[in-house]
């Protein structure tokens, strides 16, 4: 189809459609971390069209909220499992230097090409630090899945109860995604929250659950901006504050987004039948991200990226205009300016969500997983070996004990496990030698 050709009713069912298969991934990362879901569709939508503006309206693609920050942004904002609101604009200083990171890559790619930029990132480091962010996350999937109660004291019938709703919604979403066909088999996650809030309601009507329905009371029809709450007390649109501590912790990771977002749009093209990274160009690309996610930092949305979500719509119903998306974009700018529906994703129970979490996070894990064997990467050669177990142990050692606290004059920074892991990851990469006599042979030219 052109992209200049009329739109007629399908096209605006096929958008909508678009908008289902983004919906819950989209959602659910604000309701992990604690920002405004509302203000998550809103960012979305509005990130979208900047992204197709930077694209020359060329690439098909919808930008949602990305959960490679989850585990940094959790950190900040319910550090203790409850939102702190106050820290919801420290969050957004971070998000927009993640922004800038990918503004400077984008510098980099259109300076010096995609080719020698993807050397300093290449699947040996990537892949790790994304098993890295799903594992450091499994801790918070089970808490939820069990109701934020400890087990120290065993199997109690409450947790148990909480246990048995969280794999009720797990097997949900394993059953969608390997048996279901068609439309159902792209919103997996979705039909496992709403299957599980079904059955939250009907224990809930049997006094075996308690559901707790006052964000929907409490929250306003229409959102204005800086001014309407959420039931946590985070606003629309809310303005950000800038500290190094946050900053450090979340802006690395757009380092390890920038090779996903390759990726992304590597596979959107292939199944599109273009070559995207040429025409309108990777640094193009890469723009349109950071500058969504520059404008989401700045309102209080998730940092936004590429949804492959979206690219499996494309594959499916093997329409590839761009301005489909862009009416997606604009339907979750609509939604995220009704309130109610923003209220009603926060009565989701715990449990709920730590089902679809568990799935999830260790979806993440997974990919990094794949990353590492699709590369081929020849794990006989110490230096692979070397370079994934450091970035393993300091991402996951650093993170479980809540990272490494520095006193610099009378601030205390806060260094994220990920951020050494990225750290030490690029660093071993590009001080060992490819080959284990690359450096005799160097010393032998000399």
């Amino acid at each position: 189809m052109s992209n200049k050709e009329k739109l007629t009713t399908r096209d605006y069912l096929l958008s909508i459609q678009h908008l289902f298969a983004m919906f819950g991934a989209t959602v659910l990362v604000p309701l992990l971390t604690g920002l405004n879901p509302s203000l998550a569709l809103f960012s979305a939508g509005v990130g979208t069209l900047i992204f197709h503006c930077c694209t020359k309206f060329k690439v098909p693609v919808f930008l949602g909220s990305s959960f490679a920050f989850l585990a940094a942004l959790t950190t900040i904002i319910r550090p203790e499992g409850t939102v702190i609101p106050e820290n919801v604009p420290l969050a957004q200083g971070g998000i927009i230097f993640a922004g800038f990171v990918y503004l400077l890559f984008a510098l980099l790619v259109y300076i010096v090409g995609s080719d020698k930029i993807k050397r300093v990132f290449p699947p040996v480091v990537t892949g790790p630090v994304i098993v890295v962010i799903g594992i450091n996350l499994a801790s918070t999937a089970i808490n939820d899945a069990t109701g934020n109660l400890s087990l120290a004291d065993g199997l109690t019938p409450t947790i148990a109860l909480n246990l048995g709703i969280a794999m009720f919604t797990l097997l949900v979403v394993i059953l969608c995604s390997i048996f279901a066909h068609g439309f159902f088999k792209l919103v997996p996650i979705l039909i496992g929250i709403a299957a599980g809030y079904l059955l939250c309601i009907i224990l809930g009507g049997l006094g075996l659950f308690h559901m707790d329905y006052s964000a929907i009371t409490s929250a306003a029809w229409i959102n204005i901006p800086y001014v309407t709450k959420d039931l946590n007390g985070v606003g629309f649109m809310t303005v950000p504050k800038f500290s190094l501590g946050a900053i450090l912790s979340i802006a690395p990771i757009a380092c390890v987004t920038f090779m996903e977002h390759i990726g992304d749009i590597t596979t959107n093209g292939t199944v599109v039948g273009k070559d995207f990274l040429k025409d309108p160009g990777l640094h193009r690309t890469l723009m349109g991200d950071g500058i969504a996610t520059l404008f989401a930092g700045f309102i209080g949305g998730p940092a936004n990226t590429t949804y492959a979500e979206n690219t499996g719509v494309l594959a499916t119903t093997k329409n590839y205009n761009p301005r489909l998306l862009r009416i997606t974009a604009v339907f979750a700018i609509i939604l995220g300016l009704f309130g109610k529906v923003g209220a009603i994703l926060q009565t989701i129970p715990g449990p709920v969500k730590g089902g679809v979490e568990i799935m999830l996070f260790g979806m993440i894990a997974a990919v990094g997983i794949r990353s590492l064997a699709e590369s081929n990467l020849d794990f006989t050669h110490s230096r692979n070996l070397s370079i994934v177990g450091l970035i393993l142990v300091f991402g996951l050692g650093f993170g479980q004990i809540g990272g490494l606290n520095a006193e610099i004059g009378s601030v205390t920074l806060n260094i994220s496990g990920l951020f050494i892991a990225v750290v030490v990851g690029v660093l071993m990469n590009l001080i060992l030698p490819e080959t284990p006599d690359a450096t005799s042979d160097s010393r032998k030219d000399k």
